[in-house]
Order: C-alpha cells, then sequence, then structure tokens
C-alpha cells in the first residue's frame, strides 16, 4: 500500500514537472487524461470494492476515477490556478454568481496559458466487447461502429478543493455508467435534440503493414548506431 501510495505521488510530480517543462513553455493547447487509470477489465473489481468499503455506488460500465492527475493539472494551469484552494461551495457560489464572467475570462487567455475547457468522451463498443492493445497493433479486429458521446464543460465549474474535485469526478463518472446501460439497453445515447454525427472511419491494413515495417528498420538502425557507438568508446 505504502509503496503504489509512494509511486503515485512520484507520477504526479513528474506530471507537474512535465507541464512546467514542455506543456507551457511549447504552448500546447490539448492534454488527454484518464482518470479512470487503465483498462475496465482490470480495474472494475478493484473500484467496485472501493465502492462498497466507501458507500458509494458500484459502477457497472466504467470505474471510479481518481482526482490527482485532474488537481495537479488544476493547479498548474487550471483558470484559477493563482487564486489558491477553496472549497467546492465557494466555487459553486461563484460560478453561479458569475458565470458570465469567468466563460469571458477563460475564452480571453493566451494559447496554453490556461485550461479553458473539459471535453468529456464516453465511449461505446459493440456488444461491450472494447478494443484491444493487440487489436490496436495488428488491426485484425473486423470493422465495428464505435459510438462516442461528448460533453464540454467550462474548467472554471471544476471546484479547486480535492474532496470537491473529487465529487464532481465521480458525478461525471455515475453519468457515464448511466448513459452506457441505456445505450447497451437501446443502442443508443441519451442526447438532448437531434445531434446525432455519423462518421465512418476505415482501417487500411496495408498502412499497418507500411508503419510497422518503418518502426522495425528505425528500431533496427538505432540499434546498430548505438553498437557501433559503443565498440567506439569502449
Amino acid at each position: 500500500m505504502v509503496v503504489g501510495k509512494a509511486k503515485r505521488d512520484q507520477s504526479l510530480e513528474e506530471l507537474r514537472e512535465h507541464i512546467h517543462r514542455y506543456y507551457i513553455p511549447l504552448g500546447r493547447q490539448f492534454m488527454v487524461l484518464f482518470p479512470e487509470g487503465g483498462f475496465l477489465h482490470k480495474r472494475r473489481e478493484v473500484s467496485q470494492r472501493f465502492a462498497e468499503k466507501n458507500n458509494l455506488p458500484k459502477l457497472e460500465y466504467v470505474s471510479l476515477p481518481r482526482a490527482g492527475a485532474m488537481k495537479v493539472i488544476m493547479e498548474e494551469v487550471g483558470p484559477r490556478r493563482d487564486e489558491g484552494a477553496s472549497t467546492s461551495k465557494e466555487n459553486s457560489k461563484r460560478d453561479n454568481n458569475c458565470n458570465q464572467n469567468n466563460v469571458k475570462k477563460i475564452v480571453d487567455t493566451k494559447a496554453g496559458d490556461s485550461i479553458e475547457w473539459i471535453l468529456d468522451v464516453t465511449i461505446a463498443y459493440p456488444d461491450r466487447i472494447p478494443l484491444h492493445l493487440q487489436d490496436i497493433v495488428c488491426g485484425t479486429r473486423p470493422p465495428c461502429a464505435t459510438h462516442l458521446h461528448y460533453r464540454l464543460y467550462p474548467s472554471s465549474e471544476v471546484p479547486s478543493d480535492v474532496e470537491g474535485m473529487t465529487q464532481w469526478l465521480y458525478d461525471r463518472f455515475i453519468e457515464k455508467d448511466k448513459m452506457l446501460e441505456e445505450f447497451y439497453r437501446t443502442g443508443q445515447f441519451p442526447t438532448r435534440g437531434n445531434n446525432t454525427m455519423v462518421r465512418q472511419v476505415r482501417q487500411d491494413n496495408l498502412r499497418y503493414v507500411i508503419l510497422h515495417l518503418f518502426f522495425i528498420a528505425s528500431t533496427f538502425l538505432q540499434y546498430k548506431i548505438f553498437c557501433e557507438l559503443w565498440s567506439y568508446l569502449w
């Protein structure tokens, strides 16, 4: 348990360092975060035990998220990073009273200087069978329709304190679980109005072969260069 916590703390510090060394100096505008922390088939049982122990909902289609990485990101490049930590109640009150001002403020910030929006993506797979790493690498899975549901939130909506941020994430993933339950029951995500867009993406096996050959050749070339340097120096 101690080793696991120490490793997580180290990862969070490495993330903080990465933000200041690369993300901010290079003016990056996007950051991808997986709060659930891994593959569902590996995480679901642990997540459900944690939920039962802490009197939280036991989710079937997703796992409970962790707020550590999101906390680091919001502290370093969030819209309220200079204001210090505040309670979720204070944030809620501020958002309700000054929503328009907050939105204008985050839109006016320079690119890469502040996280403006959070795009929440929920993915549904045919027959509840997700893509596996070997499917992606080898391109062996037959063509199938993968459904994505998008929701957009102003980053100023996220509470600054750990408790409030964790609860905000829990609420989003509880909603995800309900949406996926409806999708696998009806074949459609719950939507407000007619805002469904269908786009077909085709996988090209020849492209996979060319890319793999390139990476194999590149790895072999780097290995040969390393061996030559090693023999020259020693």
